[in-house]
C-alpha cells in the first residue's frame, strides 16, 4: 500500500501564458505597469522550476481579454479528489472560470461548481495537512467561503475559514507552508493566532511579499528579490529556488497563483 502523498507533493501543475494584456493587470498598490517581456521571462522561468522540481506541466494559451488569467489559482482548486470551479472577487475575472473549466473536466473526473452565490478566490485558499484554510478577504466572502467548504466535504476534505489581516490582498499573499508542520508568515498575519499548532517562521521587517513563497516536493520556490528571507531558510535547511518575481508583483502577484497544481495518482 502506497502513502498518501503530502500536501506539497505534486507532479502535475496547469499553468497558463501570459497575455500581452497582462500589462493592464489589476493592483491594489500602483508602482507602474509591468512589461510584457519581463512577466514572460519571470513565468518562464517558473515553468522550468517547476519541472526541475519533478512536475509536469501542462501550458495553456494565453487569453487576450483576460489581463489576469496567468493567475490560474484564482478560479479553481485542484486536488487528487477532484477540481472545484470557483467565482473570482474581481468582476474583470469572474469569466476566467467557464475559460478553465473545460481543461479540468478533461483532466479530471470530479469538476464541482461554487454552490452558492458569494466569491472565492484561490489566492485565499491554503491546503494544509489537517484542513483547507479559506481566508476572507475583498475577494472571499463568506457565502463564498460556506459554499467552498461544502465542495471540499464532497471530496472528502476540511475547510476552515479564517481571517486575512486587513489590507492584505489575498491570505496567501502573507502566508505559505513550508512543511507538513510549518508556516512561513508575516508577523501581521502571525499575530491573528490563525497558525496554532504551527511552527512559525516569520518574515524579516520589510519582505513582507515573500510569505508568498511555494513549497514543490523538495524545494522551496522564493521571490529573489528576498535575500534575508532566502538567507533565513536556507539556514533552517530548506533547499531554496529563488525566482524572479519583479515584474509579476507589480501586479500583487506572487509564486502561489501561477499553477493549478495536484498529485495525479497512477493509472
Amino acid at each position: 500500500m502506497t502513502s498518501k502523498p503530502a500536501v506539497y507533493e505534486f507532479n502535475a501543475a496547469i499553468v497558463r501564458e501570459p497575455a500581452r494584456s497582462v500589462v493592464n493587470g489589476l493592483r491594489a498598490d500602483d508602482r507602474g505597469n509591468p512589461t510584457f517581456d519581463g512577466v514572460k521571462a519571470e513565468h518562464a522561468a517558473y515553468i522550468a522550476a517547476m519541472r526541475a522540481a519533478g512536475v509536469e506541466v501542462t501550458v495553456l494559451p494565453a487569453l487576450e481579454n483576460f489581463p489576469d488569467s496567468i493567475f490560474v489559482e484564482d478560479p479553481a482548486l485542484v486536488f487528487p479528489e477532484g477540481a472545484i470551479l470557483l467565482r473570482p472577487g474581481a468582476e474583470t475575472r469572474v469569466n476566467e472560470t467557464p475559460e478553465i473549466a473545460p481543461t479540468l473536466r478533461r483532466m479530471f473526473e470530479t469538476v464541482l461548481d461554487l454552490p452558492s452565490s458569494g466569491f472565492a478566490d484561490g489566492g485565499d485558499v491554503l491546503t494544509a495537512p489537517k484542513s483547507v484554510m479559506i481566508g476572507l478577504s475583498a475577494r472571499t466572502d463568506r457565502a463564498g467561503a460556506e459554499g467552498l467548504i461544502s465542495s471540499l466535504a464532497r471530496l472528502g476534505r476540511k475547510g476552515e475559514i479564517v481571517r486575512t489581516p486587513e489590507g492584505v490582498l489575498h491570505f496567501k499573499s502573507d502566508c505559505s507552508l513550508l512543511d507538513g508542520e510549518t508556516m512561513l508568515s508575516t508577523k501581521r498575519l502571525a499575530r491573528s493566532g490563525v497558525f496554532k499548532g504551527f511552527r512559525e517562521v516569520l518574515i524579516p521587517e520589510g519582505e513582507e511579499p515573500a510569505a508568498n513563497a511555494l513549497r514543490v516536493n523538495d524545494v522551496v520556490m522564493v521571490g529573489a528579490d528576498y535575500p534575508r528571507t532566502i538567507e533565513m531558510l536556507d539556514k533552517l535547511g530548506y533547499k531554496v529556488v529563488a525566482l524572479k518575481t519583479t515584474e509579476i508583483g507589480k501586479i500583487d502577484a506572487g509564486l502561489s497563483c501561477m499553477s493549478l497544481r495536484w498529485h495525479r495518482q497512477a493509472d
